[in-house]
């Protein structure tokens, strides 16, 4: 299984949902920079399960033990090595999904590929479990990017239909940035969010799930960062993103907009602001030409398919027995997953920028 990503900055990821502990490594980090745990853990804390009714009710209390890599609080330069504890686990829930796949997930792709040898229990490797170390690893490198000016930030774009107000694409601050990145439940607009609150819980009820969207911004970004073809931010970017389960889509700036836009609508033209620094008077690009950063707000968005894992009966198939099946699904399972998606989503955006910001030195 290949799960590292990173050409400076590097992170493996390691772990199954039900084992004894997730983790990660992290290759590549400068030396000296300063780590404050509080503001770790209060990302660890808004991807943790068990904290909100849209959340599924397993417990973990996802404390991140550092075994290497830092020492009185700064970073040694040497490969930062973490685990986090896999403490609320009922791996009796899965014992059926060995010959019952269920729909959506990997268990029939994983079963497959890696001939029935695959960790099963809670999704095992596959599990949104492991977006916890990724989170650690985001916490990390959003730290060191705050003090080079760079501030990461996001918010829930949509539930279901359900649609708060799109960033503004010019003019994001970063101070709003930084308050979206503590809040558990992060929107712009108050009603919204209640609205996306009671969709969920109506898919909750009926024992079904809901998907939706997140929008993350990057500030600070200076010009010239990236490269054309194959190494491009967007590039890198979709990559690390896509590592997450369950995102299905990925666009930046006006991303699948452009399809009804004509050129002189599209294109984003240039001016000098006060400061005498070239910028654009609209950004549908995203802050990325040609693969590379033109220093106007880094804008993604991300599609979350709804959580695969519902209770209500589907149909299947018994790999043992060669038949048609049906399925029902046990355990605990968020009815949506789009909110605690927002700070991994925050994280990989902070991980990839570190990494190209590190590799051209």
């Amino acid at each position: 299984m290949s799960s590292s990503i990173g050409d400076r900055v590097r992170v493996s990821l390691f772990g199954e949902s039900h084992g004894r502990c997730v983790g990660c490594v992290i290759d590549g980090l400068p030396a000296g920079e300063a780590i404050d745990m509080d503001e770790v853990l209060v990302q660890m804390e808004r991807r943790a399960p068990g904290r909100d009714k849209t959340a599924t009710p397993r417990r973990e209390s996802d404390v991140p033990q550092i075994l290497s890599g830092v020492l009185d609080g700064r970073t040694t330069g040497a490969p930062l090595a973490v685990t986090i504890e896999n403490e609320d686990t009922r791996s009796g829930d899965y014992a059926q999904l060995a010959r019952k796949p269920r729909p959506g997930h990997a268990d029939y792709t994983a079963h497959v590929r890696y001939e029935g040898y695959n960790d099963i229990r809670g999704g095992g490797h596959f599990s949104g479990r492991l977006t916890a170390p990724l989170v650690f690893a985001g916490a990390v490198c959003r730290q060191i990017l705050r003090r080079r000016g760079v501030h990461i930030g996001g918010h829930v774009l949509e539930i279901h239909g359900v649609k708060d107000r799109q960033f503004d694409p010019v003019g994001i601050d970063r101070q709003l940035l930084d308050r979206l990145s503590s809040m558990a439940f992060s929107v712009l607009d108050a009603a919204a969010g209640q609205a996306m609150r009671e969709e969920i819980e109506a898919a909750r009820m009926e024992r079904d799930s809901v998907g939706g969207i997140v929008e993350a911004a990057a500030v600070g970004l200076p010009a010239g960062l990236g490269s054309p073809i194959f190494a491009g931010v967007e590039n890198k970017l979709a990559a690390v993103l896509f590592g997450i389960p369950a995102v299905k889509g990925v666009e930046f700036g006006a991303g699948f907009g452009f399809a009804s836009l004509r050129g002189s609508r599209a294109n984003d033209p240039f001016e000098y602001d006060a400061d005498g620094r070239v910028v654009t008077s609209s950004n549908n690009n995203g802050g990325i030409l040609g693969g590379i950063t033109n220093g106007m707000p880094l804008i993604a968005r991300v599609a979350v398919k709804p959580t695969p894992s519902i209770s209500i009966p589907q149909k299947t198939v018994d790999l043992a027995e060669g038949r048609n099946a049906e399925l029902e699904v046990h355990g605990r399972h968020d009815p949506c997953i789009v909110p605690r998606a927002l700070p991994v989503v925050e994280a990989a955006v902070a991980l990839c920028l570190l990494d190209i910001m590190e590799s051209q030195k």
